[in-house]
């Protein structure tokens, strides 16, 4: 049965009635480019064939009813309050509720039902994809006529007020404006996009799910952007027309950023550095050139690892290994970091051997399981009902 069939199903049981709407969102990979996009920077995302489901009705009074099928929980509240509850889950939708009822009195009373297959905590924004098919599905029920690019910023405005992650806009716009078998290269300044066809000749990509969520990720993450804007802080009191570390050199870091604070500095110069890799792994994509793709990726995980500090010794030590395998072309960690996954890419049939050799190994040190995620590009948020 498909996730869509479940949907149907369950709202039956739990509302005795079809859902009008069933709305489905996908995760997301970022082949490089990894906390630029608060920075104004580059990213390069695709979506993924693992999705965020909804199903959809509106019921006759102000009540939200909302049940997950994954945590077999239901949470009840009033359009007028909109009262968060004690699960995460149920803040996104109410999160990205309340937006909409700010700019419209035209959100009533509704029943969602939500499951997905996007693994939890893996770094595949589950969340994006929640927030995204929530707007998406109300937009459909409510007649809102959200554009595609409204509707992942809503999701990112929700990460902001609801959960407290002042994330940047990859996630939802890749969620969105994911289109199958291409990268998005997005200018996260300007929002100008790019669809790049992905032709990996002879190789295949696969997520390896380290099974490990560091507590920290969201307070370091905040504090990482605390970094980069205090770094910027600095430039802009000789260099006034600077709004972002996009507009940021090295020499300006080295003349205005280096002296004053070594943190703001390190912080900084990943991201001026991360973006110029993204540009190189851009042209290496159009070229087919996988080694210096691969190359590039392995410098970015050990910047991310070394100089801005979001990897874990579960993360480098995956790395690190497969760096050694003459059938891996290039692998890093992916997300926000301190957990979640790696991203590899493989030559062709050759990922269940790294699996296979990798597992009792990550096993011994560890004492957890690896666990393979393989993936291909999808489309964005849609309707299927």
């Amino acid at each position: 049965m498909s996730l869509a069939e479940v949907i149907k199903e369950t709202f039956n049981q739990v509302f005795n009635k079809d859902p009008e709407v069933i709305v489905k969102s996908p995760g997301r990979i970022n082949v490089i480019g990894e906390h630029t996009d608060y920075n104004n920077g580059f990213v390069l995302p695709a979506a993924i064939d693992k999705s965020v489901y909804i199903g959809i009705a509106k019921r006759n009074d102000d009540q939200i009813v909302l049940h997950s099928i994954d945590y077999n929980e239901s949470y009840q509240t009033d359009v007028a309050s909109l009262a968060f509850g004690p699960e995460l889950w149920t803040n996104y939708i109410l999160g990205v509720t309340r937006i909409l009822r700010q700019r419209t009195d035209a959100v009533k009373g509704y029943n969602l039902v939500v499951v997905g297959d996007v693994p939890l905590g893996s770094g595949l924004s589950s969340s994006a994809a929640l927030t995204c098919a929530t707007s998406f599905s109300l937009s459909k029920l409510f007649d809102l006529n959200l554009s595609k690019l409204e509707i992942a910023q809503i999701g990112q405005q929700t990460e902001h007020e609801a959960v407290g992650v002042r994330c940047g806009i990859m996630d939802q716009f890749a969620s969105v404006f994911g289109q199958d078998n291409s990268l998005i290269k997005l200018d996260c300044r300007s929002l100008e996009y790019e669809y790049i066809p992905i032709e990996l000749d002879g190789y295949e990509i696969l997520l390896l799910n380290t099974n490990v969520k560091h507590s920290l990720a969201s307070s370091a993450y905040n504090k990482r952007r605390e970094s980069c804007e205090a770094a910027v802080a600095l430039v802009k009191e000789k260099y006034t027309e600077v709004e972002s570390l996009r507009d940021v050199t090295l020499d300006q870091l080295d003349e205005l950023v280096k002296p004053v604070n070594a943190e703001y500095y390190q912080k900084a110069k990943f991201v001026v550095e991360e973006n110029e890799r993204l540009l190189k792994a851009t042209q290496a994509l159009k070229s087919n050139d996988i080694k210096t793709l691969g190359k590039l990726l392995y410098d970015a995980h050990w910047a991310l690892s070394k100089e801005y500090e979001v990897s874990c010794e579960e993360l480098d030590f995956l790395v690190s290994t497969v760096s050694t395998y003459p059938e891996v072309a290039g692998a890093r960690m992916m997300g926000g970091g301190f957990g979640g996954c790696t991203i590899n890419i493989i030559k062709n049939g050759k990922s269940n051997d790294v699996i296979n050799k990798l597992s009792d190994l990550y096993f011994n040190k560890f004492s957890l399981n690896l666990k393979p995620i393989t993936v291909s590009i999808s489309n964005g948020t849609h309707e299927i009902l």
